[in-house]
Formats: structure tokens, sequence, C-alpha cells
């Protein structure tokens, strides 16, 4: 007879290396909704950093769009901010707007000096003399009268549609208007003044003029300059509106990442946290920020577990599944649900050696292999909890931004915009659906374990009452379906009154549902099945002829 002690062992083994492979898993950097920082500082490796952009800016002669970069930097706490901060005092020379023109205020918003009447027919003078046929074309709007966003120019109260033009018209003189804008801007104005259409090309410049209230000339020209489509551009000018003490960072996105479209798209889909993750991955550099404009998810940090492999084996193995995670993400998420996998497994297995040695009577029920059946649900139910419990942003809402309409209203100084968002009634919302499936796949686990236990039976070495009596003794087993169907409804009864979750009774209920419709399918379909052939078995086995005995003294006077 085999003693205990090797089982023991065994299972001792089973659990370190279930320990051990839960803890590498856990240490792998990717997630299934979110993306780590660590990937992200190892994308950002040895490219440039903002205060790098901000120097090329500055030697471009632009420092004004430097200082909002040396902002971001400050605000990021990124390194050698010094060296942007002393180039920047060293050329601190005024700028005109044009040559013979005002001077370029670097305190004043652009919009804001244009408004004022000595400017702006300056403005306009530079630019009726100027050669741009995308100039010229612009200005002929001038004579609009059908206006929807702006009074006409003509009008009394024409100043804005005027600063509006003029703006735009110096971004073009300059070469500062990407081109697909530019050939957007020049064919909605020439629609607007040969079709009578002119709220397209109003909805262009009062994008322009809603970020010319918020940044200088230098600014704006650096903003706008990557933009190429009006889409993008009325999406920035939305996100800049609602950037208040944020704008900075906003901008250093736009002008390091030279991706606006991939930067409105980002904030347009994580409308609530999306600007403080891009000014998280700033001081990652530009890798950093171009890497998490591609995955489009939420930076999660893991400083917790970089403190806990600062040297030796475990650094080296996050080292490389960092390196993993970022050149081949899918293939690292691969292999961190393996590892919990294998230790969920290794932890059931851990429990199966744990357990007494049956006794002698209960040998014929042993059936061999089934056990690695149990173990590998629990392992699957495990990977379930764990990623439950470790996965960033598994069941938060969605951020995505709703379609608004915005009430403008037009006056002398300033183009004053209002929005309300129509807010799109949803079915159900992210936690519902993540409940939904939560419990299916309980459900579902719990129903493979059932089929498991029912093949298990039906395979020993018993009679078929004897197997009778097992099914029923299993009953308990049978139904916990049910059991857990009224458990989670009961729990999210319990969310819904504490402010967990959202009210759904869809979500609360559904558990039951699915308990009853998996319990009901095993047992109409499944384990009725089986029960009546046990039956008919049981009853042809009692009713069977027994065979009669030879006597001893017949057999004794036969010999």
């Amino acid at each position: 007879m085999k003693t205990q002690g090797p089982r023991w062992i065994l299972g001792g083994l089973c659990l370190v290396f279930s320990g051990l492979l839960l803890l590498g898993g856990w240490l792998v950097p990717a997630h299934l909704s979110a993306v780590d920082d660590s990937v992200l500082q190892l994308a950002g490796k040895h490219t440039p950093t903002l205060v790098d952009c901000g120097l090329a800016l500055q030697r471009a002669r632009n420092p004004e769009a430097a200082r909002m970069l040396l902002q971001a930097a400050q605000s990021a706490k990124i390194p050698r901010t010094e060296a942007l901060a002393s180039a920047l005092n060293a050329a601190s020379e005024s700028k005109l707007l044009f040559p013979g023109g005002p001077v370029a205020d670097p305190a004043t918003p652009i919009t804001t000096q244009v408004l004022q009447l000595g400017n702006r027919e300056s403005v306009l003078t530079q630019l009726q003399n100027a050669g741009s046929p995308a100039v010229q074309e612009l200005l002929r709007a001038r004579i609009l009268t059908n206006t929807v966003l702006f009074p006409a120019a003509s009008s009394s109260s024409g100043q804005a549609f005027d600063a509006a033009v003029s703006v735009c018209g110096l971004l073009l003189q300059d070469n500062q208007v990407a081109p697909g804008l530019r050939d957007a801007l020049v064919e909605r104005a020439a629609s607007a003044t040969t079709h009578a259409d002119a709220e397209p090309l109003e909805q262009i410049l009062l994008d322009i003029m809603s970020l010319g209230q918020r940044l200088n000339y230098g600014q704006l020209s650096a903003f706008v300059s990557g933009i190429n489509d009006p889409a993008t551009l009325n999406l920035l000018a939305g996100q800049a509106r609602n950037a208040g003490a944020q704008m900075p960072e906003l901008f250093a996105a736009v002008v390091l990442s030279q991706h606006p479209s991939q930067v409105s798209g980002y904030l347009n889909e994580f409308s609530q946290t999306g600007l403080n993750d891009l000014s998280a991955s700033l001081r990652l550099g530009e890798g950093g920020l171009d890497e998490l404009l591609l995955r489009r998810q939420r930076v999660h940090s893991a400083a917790s577990r970089l403190r806990t492999a600062v040297s030796g084996p475990a650094y080296f193995f996050i080292r490389e599944t960092t390196d993993c995670a970022l050149r081949a993400p899918r293939f690292a998420l691969m292999v961190k649900w393996f590892f919990y996998i294998a230790s969920g497994f290794l932890l059931a297995l851990a429990g199966h050696f744990a357990r007494p040695k049956v006794a002698k009577i209960e040998e014929p029920l042993q059936v061999r292999g089934f056990h690695l059946i149990r173990e590998l649900l629990f392992a699957l139910g495990f990977v379930l909890v764990v990623l439950m419990l470790s996965e960033p942003f598994l069941a938060q809402e969605s951020q995505k931004a709703g379609y608004t309409f915005r009430i403008r209203l037009p006056v002398a100084g300033a183009v004053t915009a209002g929005s309300k968002s129509l807010v799109k009634t949803k079915l159900m919302d992210t936690r519902s659906l993540f409940t939904l499936a939560l419990f299916f796949v309980l459900q579902g686990l719990i129903y493979c374990a059932c089929l498991a236990k029912l093949a298990e039976i039906r395979r020993q070495q018993v009679p078929a009452r004897v197997q009778l009596k097992l099914l029923e003794n299993e009953e308990h087993l049978f139904d916990a379906g049910l059991y857990l169907g009224f458990a989670g409804t009961i729990v999210c009864l319990i969310l819904v009154s504490l402010g967990v979750i959202q009210q759904s009774l869809m979500a609360a209920y559904s558990s039951t549902s699915f308990g009853i419709i998996f319990v009901s399918v095993f047992k109409i379909f499944n384990l009725r099945p089986v029960r009546r052939r046990l039956v008919m078995q049981a009853e042809a086995q009692s009713t069977a002829p027994v065979p009669a005995s030879v006597p001893e003294a017949s057999l004794a006077t036969t010999t």
C-alpha cells in the first residue's frame, strides 16, 4: 500500500509552482483593456522628448509654441526643462504678424488681437494684396449675406466674421494649413459664394477662431499645421474648449505626436480620462505617446509591480515580457493567461494530492483521468476570478463622447459657444453586459462539471442500481446552477442598492434565468436519458434467473 507521504510532497510542490506561475502571470505587462506604462516607457526609449520638440520649435523661430510645450513639460516634470527655459529666455525678441503689420503679442490670443479694429483692417489689407489664390477665394466670402453662424461681414456686427477670415487668411498666407484642410477650406469658400451654402465654411472659421481665443498666432500655427481635415479640426476645437487648465497638455500631445487625428480620436473615445492619460504619456517621449495613440487604450500604472522586481531573475523576466508586450501584445496576453490557467490547474492538482486515499469499498468508483477534467474546469474558473480581480478598467463605462449641437451667439467682441450633449439612451450599460457575460460563463462551467460527473458515474464499475443511487447522491451538484443563479441575483440587487452598479433588472435576474436554462437543459437532455437506461438495466438485472446450485451429495454420487 502506498503511503500518504509522497502525495503530500507532490501537493506541496504543486502549490509552490502554482504560486510562482500566478506571480509570473501578474508580472506580464499585458492587459485586455489597458496598456501598461512600462510598455509605453520602453516604446518611448531613445525617442524625442517634449523638451527636444520645444528646442526644435525655438530653433524654427516659434518661441510662443515652445513656451506652451515648456508649460506642459514642467507640469509633467520632464527632465531638462531648464535647458528649454534658458533657450527661450535668450530669444525674447518681439515678432510681427507680417512685415509691416502689428506686433504678435505672445500674451494675447490671436482672435482677441485681430478683433481690434486697427489690427483687423491692417490684416485684411495685407491679405487683399497677397497673391495666394486660396486667400483670395476666402476673402470673396466676405460678400456673403446668408450666413448662419456669423452675422454677415457687411452688417454692423460683422467684426466676428472679418476676424475669423483674417486669422484663417494669415494661416493660409504663411502656409500653416495642411493640404487637406486647405483644399476643404477653398472648396467650401467657393461653394458658399456660388451655391449660397455658407454654413460648412463658417464651421471651419468658427473652429479656427475658437482655437484663436486660447492660443496666440505662433501657437495656433503649430497646432493647426498638422490638421488635415475639417472633422479633426472640429473635434480638437471642442476638446480645447473643455481642456481648461490642461490646454498645454493637449497642445503638447498634438504637436509632439504630429498626428492630430489620432489625438482627437483618443480624446473622443476617452472623454473623461483621456487627457490625463495623454499627459502621463508625455513624459515617456514621442514613442510612448504614439504607442498609446496606436493602441487606443487607457494607461495602467504598475509601480508596485516594478518595485518588486528591481533586480534578480524577476527583473530579467519583466524586461523580456515587457519587450514581448510591446512587439506582440496578443502573444504576451496569451502567455499571461497560460500562466494563470497553469496556476489554477496546479492549485487544483495540489488539492487532489492532499485528499486522503479512498477507502477500499470506494475503489470501484474511481475512474482514471476524470480528476484532470475537474482540475481543468477549476483552472478556467480560477482564470475568470483572477481576471475580474486584476484586469484594470474591465467593467468600466464607455467614455465615448456623444454627438453635440452647439448654440452659437455671435457678439461684437467674441463668439460664445455653448453646448448641450445629445445623450443616447442605451439598452444596458457596460457593467450590465459584463455581469451577463460573467453569469453565463459561470453557468457554463457548472454545466461542464455536471457533464463530467455524469460521464464518470456511467463509467464506474458498479451495478446499474448503485449508479442510480449515485446519481441521486449528486442532485445537489446538478442543481448548483440554480443555487448560483439565486445567489447572483441577490448579490446584484445588493450592489444596486449600494450604488456600486447602475440599476438593471435584466442584469440582476439574468443570473437566475441562466441557472434555470442550464439546469433544465442538463436534466432534460443529458441526465434523463442516462437515468432511463440505468432503470431499464437495473430491472433487467433484478429479473434475470439465478442459476440453480448443484447439491454436494449428487456431486459425490456422480464421482
